[in-house]
């Protein structure tokens, strides 16, 4: 029994033909909003690639990939759907609709794991902050080298830009050297017990960059000997709120992040809906064209459905047919395995006398 079957008429028929000639070139837009989501994605992570790993790379590019893919299906669809309403047209598509919607339905279900991707890729997100922001704070104080010299400003410009400090929080600045050996005076004996006071040759001091630097505090910026309350006047590190950004760069571009990533997921998940909306219509009208072919009459009635069993049945008649497929590769399973071959050198006059093919006179 058909499920979801469906009776058109010719006029019915022709309105569905139309309709989803309209919402395929609707589609063809859902393709290149799809296109734009995943552009603006991969903009918004090479902005930032000093600070992150290559971790998160596949979703802008599945984005980007599904919505060019989409642009080419729909297109090709409303053709399809443009051309059903003659049925003379139609027969040049008959054989081409089925394959065309069964690769619009895995389309549709790449559609949907790219949205699942942008709503579970949080953890894969934070690892690569994590390791980028790591690596950006380590090489902060490469001013002089190669390849390193601009991570200064780039971190410099993401603290102040996210009002956040370091990587979980701003005591990460006191684990690492970030001021150069050459702006250390070495001729100074605390500067010299500090770097011999550690065990790998470190600068380490309770300071942080100025970018740290909170710049709505009505005091000015302690930066250095944060933890000291006697270095500074009416001071407590403990009790007092500090002057500097509480928050993690970490955790600031994690919401930053995640907030554009739940909004492209919503984005995408609608766009999932509507084209498989689209591809029922479409499978719909295909069902009722090839019915109305089989009738002979193209102003008949014609009844369209999404399955022409049940759902058991299709799939018991999938698996049959898959398992029909695997017996035919199998060796044993070929007609003329036991068929003797014939020896090349073997003797002419025992194949039997040749015939002479009679030339016209």
């Amino acid at each position: 029994m058909a499920v979801l079957k469906v009776t058109f008429t010719k006029t019915k028929r022709d309105k569905l033909a139309q309709v989803l000639w309209v919402l395929n070139w609707v589609s063809v837009i859902t393709g290149v909003t799809l296109f734009s989501l995943g552009l603006f994605l991969k903009v918004e992570i090479l902005k930032r690639q000093e600070v992150m790993s290559d971790d998160i790379h596949p979703v802008p590019n599945m984005l980007i990939g599904v919505g060019l893919c989409a642009c080419g299906i729909n297109f090709l669809g409303g053709k399809i759907c443009y051309d059903c309403v003659d049925t003379t047209k139609f027969l040049r598509w008959k054989l081409i609709m089925l394959p065309y919607i069964i690769c619009t339905f895995f389309f549709t279900f790449c559609i949907l794991v790219g949205a699942l991707m942008c709503c579970f890729m949080h953890h894969e997100l934070e690892r690569s902050l994590y390791q980028g922001l790591h690596n950006a704070m380590r090489y902060y104080k490469d001013t002089d080298i190669p390849g390193r010299c601009y991570l200064k400003r780039t971190v410099d410009m993401l603290q102040l830009e996210f009002q956040c400090c370091g990587n979980g929080g701003y005591r990460d600045w006191f684990h690492i050297q970030w001021i150069s050996n050459r702006y250390l005076d070495m001729s100074k004996s605390e500067v010299v017990d500090r770097l011999r006071s550690n065990i790998q040759g470190k600068y380490l001091m309770d300071s942080v960059p100025f970018s740290c630097c909170n710049t709505f505090s009505p005091r000015p910026c302690i930066q250095h000997q944060v933890t000291n309350n006697s270095a500074h006047h009416n001071y407590d590190y403990q009790t007092e709120e500090l002057n500097l950004w509480q928050k993690g760069c970490r955790q600031a571009l994690l919401e930053y992040y995640t907030n554009i990533m739940q909004s492209i997921a919503i984005i995408v998940i609608t766009i999932w809906l509507f084209e498989l909306f689209v591809l029922t219509g479409v499978r719909y009208l295909q069902t009722a064209m090839e019915n109305v072919v089989q009738l002979g009459d193209p102003d008949s009635e014609s009844d369209g459905w999404i399955l022409e069993n049940s759902l058991s049945e299709t799939a018991r008649y999938n698996f049959n047919v898959i398992k029909n497929l695997g017996k035919c590769c199998h060796v044993g399973d070929d007609p003329n395995i036991d068929v003797p071959s014939i020896d090349p050198g073997q003797n002419i006059q025992e194949t039997g006398p040749s015939r002479q093919i009679p030339l016209p006179k």
